[in-house]
């Protein structure tokens, strides 16, 4: 059902959806999609693919991950996911991508300016947190998911909402906690930008 005072024609183009994980990229990317008629790309649903044209190992990450823990693993994987970022923004165009949990969160300086040039070309690269207190965030991620994600004294929780790679690559904040996903929709349809340069990104320290 289309949003009122939407015109869906005039928003046909990209959009980027980031955020923690359990934050609602999935769900409402669909639905998104299926508001503008346009395809969903899920980064979770294709980035191996990507992953392995770069020598990702499977079973050293998964060992990484038996040896290490988790923590281990998400290291491993950061300089793929920035490759998957660049892949999937090369290859799919006018669509809705939502990222996975660390395919917008770069601890390394620069992987983080990769992925900063790869986002700039977009308008609406949208952060979906539950609250604007981070703190109430983290609670809610986890009240939906049963518990926190902790690997070897990383609160991937914590990280994921307070490190600032998604504030800085987000061209717009939604915020999730009082809306259903529809109205979650209604109001990133409602804000959606029809330029890049509508309202730039923050600064990032030279």
């Amino acid at each position: 059902m289309p949003v009122d005072n939407v015109d869906v024609e005039a928003h046909r183009q990209d959009i980027i959806l980031i955020g923690p994980i359990g934050a609602g990229k999935s769900t409402i990317g669909k639905l998104l999609a299926e508001r503008l008629g346009i395809p969903q790309v899920a980064m979770d649903n294709v980035r191996f693919g990507y992953y392995k044209e770069i020598g990702y190992d499977e079973a050293l990450a998964d060992e990484l991950g038996r040896q290490e823990g988790f923590a281990a693993k998400y290291r491993y994987w950061k300089p793929f996911e920035i490759y998957a970022v660049e892949r999937v923004l090369s290859e799919h165009h006018d669509c809705v991508t939502d990222f996975g949990g660390g395919h917008s969160v770069y601890e390394d300086d620069a992987l983080f300016e990769r992925a900063r040039r790869a986002l700039a070309p977009y308008a609406n690269v949208v952060l979906l947190l539950p609250s604007p207190d981070l703190d109430e965030s983290v609670r809610v991620l986890r009240e939906r998911r049963g518990g926190p994600i902790i690997d070897h004294g990383l609160d991937f929780d914590e990280h994921f909402v307070k490190h600032h790679s998604n504030r800085d690559l987000a061209t717009l904040t939604v915020y999730t906690k009082d809306q259903t996903p529809d109205q979650t929709c209604d109001e990133i349809l409602r804000r959606l930008r029809t330029t890049p340069t509508d309202t730039p990104r923050r600064p990032t320290a030279p």
